[in-house]
């Protein structure tokens, strides 16, 4: 009886031990709550490529085109059946304009972003967090419909006035995606710059290096992958931009043989010919393999992104 007792008397002990307190229930909540939103967020993530990809095969298993036409075809007439009654769906003059503003105006905002970051790391700290880094912030957040407005509203007529024609064109696209892509490298180069460690700094300045020299064959060399990384950044920026690059382009799909010459991109076609096109249609598919292939550059830049991203990781660890 009294050992029974004693236990009886000893549960309520045991019972607090065992009974989870309030900050492991909310540790639990919150991992349950973080599981559920990255589970959630992966659904919508394979919802969207499953998504994309049934809808663009459908060109080539429904509709039956012949993907090498497609990809490498120069022609681009979704609406007018050539001499034997077949409508021509060359990509290739939207892929190569794509990659033509995107490469060019990467070429272009790279110097400028360093030489930005230098001086707002390296030279002028002070300067650069007073004056220049609000600026950078500031056309962050213009939308890009401003940024195709000023371009074509001032360097479309610009570039009329200089060297004839209509103004539109590669070389249009090209000036909007840099001023649009000059932010996004820059902030990414900063970061890149200030993650370099200071005694790297310090060790080039101790053995007699001058400044510059610390800064060209120390500090940029260091922050080499993270630059790096800013440009691939710039660069699926620009390739994915539509409205801006719309409005200067020119909007012509064909094979562009000039800096001055009128082309189309990827997105300038899917933004003008999706809602003209009847759903389930063939033009409406083929538009739809154009997104596909969007996505597939979409994919193509973040592997460049994680594979350099992984090989810094590992010259680190070696070093």
């Amino acid at each position: 009886m009294t050992r029974r007792h004693n236990k009886n008397s000893q549960d309520p002990i045991r019972n607090s031990l065992l009974q989870k307190s309030i900050s492991a229930k909310k540790d639990e909540f919150g991992r349950s709550l973080s599981l559920s939103a990255l589970i959630l967020i992966g659904v919508v993530v394979f919802s969207i490529f499953f998504f994309v990809l049934s809808r663009g095969l459908m060109t080539f298993t429904l509709d039956h085109i012949n993907p090498f036409n497609f990809i490498f075809g120069t022609v681009w007439n979704p609406t007018s059946p050539d001499a034997n009654g077949n409508l021509q769906f060359g990509a290739m003059p939207m892929i190569v304009g794509s990659f033509l503003v995107t490469l060019l105006s990467a070429l272009v905002a790279t110097p400028f972003a360093i030489a930005t970051s230098l001086f707002m790391v390296e030279i002028q700290p002070n300067w650069g967090k007073k004056i220049m880094q609000p600026v950078v912030e500031l056309l962050v957040g213009i939308p890009s419909v401003v940024y195709g407005f000023i371009g074509l509203t001032v360097v479309v007529p610009f570039l009329r006035n200089i060297f004839g024609g209509s103004g539109f064109g590669i070389l249009a696209g090209t000036i909007v995606l840099f001023v649009m892509i000059l932010p996004t490298i820059t902030s990414l180069t900063i970061d890149a710059l200030k993650n370099v460690p200071n005694h790297y700094r310090e060790s080039a300045l101790a053995i007699g290096a001058t400044r510059w020299q610390m800064i060209y064959k120390v500090i940029l060399r260091a922050a080499t992958p993270g630059i790096l990384t800013a440009v691939v950044f710039g660069m699926a920026r620009a390739f994915g931009e539509a409205l801006a690059v719309q409005m200067v382009v020119g909007n012509a799909a064909i094979m562009p043989n000039g800096l001055m010459s009128s082309a189309a991109t990827l997105t300038s076609v899917l933004t003008q010919g999706i809602g003209n096109t009847a759903d389930g249609s063939v033009q409406n598919d083929v538009l739809w393999t154009l997104a596909m292939l969007l996505l597939i550059m979409s994919l193509f830049f973040n592997l460049i992104i994680g594979l350099i991203g992984k090989r810094t990781n590992i010259s680190k660890g070696k070093r």
